[in-house]
């Protein structure tokens, strides 16, 4: 077990917006809620699953909603200590642990507020190694833990409980209707998970991954150096894809989305080149303008670093004129399985592309013998 401090948060903060990979929320203002906490003298504790009892089990936390409806709701004091506790009162028994939902963007956040508002330990793990746009996008869901308790908290006293819930369409459908009428904004628990659960079928050591890519980017200014330099140093596997100048932006929210595509004209060795990244909050397709041949889709991870601050950037800040490079990071091996690609693969979002994953592993781990049984 560890403890994280002011630091470690703009550590992870700064390497959750990489691992967000366009959605996932707005980190700045997440990380500004935590540091108000630790500030308030509460304690964030980081933990193994290993180091958990097999049958302790926790709340799966995260943030529901289109990223440019995160921006001008800001973050609400008490949601998600007050989730925690809902967990237990649904379940008639305290839970030992938080879990994130999710470690990109904010949702990497939001759950350590959770943990530091109810002083239980946050597991070191998540279920997407990345964002995702739907609730069902989860190894812990692909294996088949269900989605229950399902509750939601829209940050002014009103919180929903859902009984019942069947699989985890059902689940999305329903939250995401009640996230649009909780003004497309709303704290989330998607079912608990047990400590053998995560250690089965969650992806270990995300967390640490996003402090670390964090400190990577830091390092690389201190020296003067590019941060995408050091994302790519930091995972094993990624490429620089692109380089270029944003020419156009499509984004409209619609249905509790932010949906559209960013257009790049090609700089340096891309000059005379465009391209083409659509995105669901997050980025899923990058493209070729000329042909429309797709060069990367999720799960992969599309990284958009803007030239100037040397950060990742939200589909939701994008805009014309600006300088970006574009990075292209391995998924990890559990989004590669023949039963997670059903469920996180292109074609789940309605894409008919023939573009494999990039080889290797997004926390640079050796292949596994089996990738995949589980679901």
């Amino acid at each position: 077990m560890r403890e994280i401090g002011e630091r470690e948060v703009e550590w992870i903060a700064e390497g959750a917006a990489v691992l967000g990979t366009g959605g996932g929320g707005n980190t700045y203002l997440a990380g500004l809620d935590l540091r108000r906490l630790l500030r308030q003298g509460a304690r964030v504790r980081v933990v193994q699953a290993e180091e958990l009892p097999d049958d302790a089990f926790g709340p799966v936390l995260s943030g529901m909603g289109a990223p440019t409806v995160g921006i001008e709701r800001l973050p609400v004091a008490g949601r998600f200590g007050a989730l925690v506790r809902a967990t237990g009162r649904a379940l008639g028994r305290d839970p030992a642990f938080v879990a994130i939902g999710e470690v990109g963007g904010a949702n990497a956040l939001r759950p350590l507020s959770g943990a530091a508002e109810s002083g239980l330990p946050v597991v070191d793990a998540d279920p997407m190694g990345r964002a995702f746009p739907e609730l069902q996008m989860d190894t812990y869901m692909i294996a088949g833990v269900p989605p229950r308790p399902l509750l939601l908290n829209d940050g002014k006293g009103v919180e929903a409980r859902l009984e019942g819930v069947p699989d985890p369409w059902t689940a999305e459908r329903y939250a995401r209707a009640l996230t649009w009428a909780m003004g497309g904004n709303a704290g989330v628990v998607v079912g608990v998970v047990t400590a053998a659960q995560v250690r089965a079928y969650g992806i270990p050591g995300t967390l640490s991954l996003a402090q670390e890519i964090g400190r990577a980017m830091e390092r690389a200014r201190a020296g003067k150096r590019p941060t995408l330099d050091a994302v790519l140093e930091a995972v094993p596997g990624g490429v620089r894809l692109f380089e270029g100048k944003v020419v156009d932006v499509s984004r409209r929210t619609a249905a509790g989305f932010a949906r559209g595509h960013v257009v790049i004209d090609g700089l340096g060795a891309w000059r005379g080149e465009r391209l083409r990244i659509e995105f669901q909050n997050e980025y899923l397709v990058a493209r070729r303008e000329e042909d429309g041949a797709a060069l990367v889709a999720v799960p992969d991870l599309l990284v958009l670093i803007e030239e100037e601050s040397g950060r990742a950037l939200g589909s939701e800040m994008v805009r014309y004129g600006l300088r970006l490079h574009v990075l292209a990071l391995p998924a990890p091996w559990e989004l590669k399985t023949p039963a997670a690609l059903r469920v996180v693969g292109p074609s789940a979002f309605g894409y008919d592309v023939d573009v494999a994953p990039l080889p290797g592993d997004l926390l640079g781990r050796a292949a596994p013998a089996a990738v995949g049984a589980a679901g």
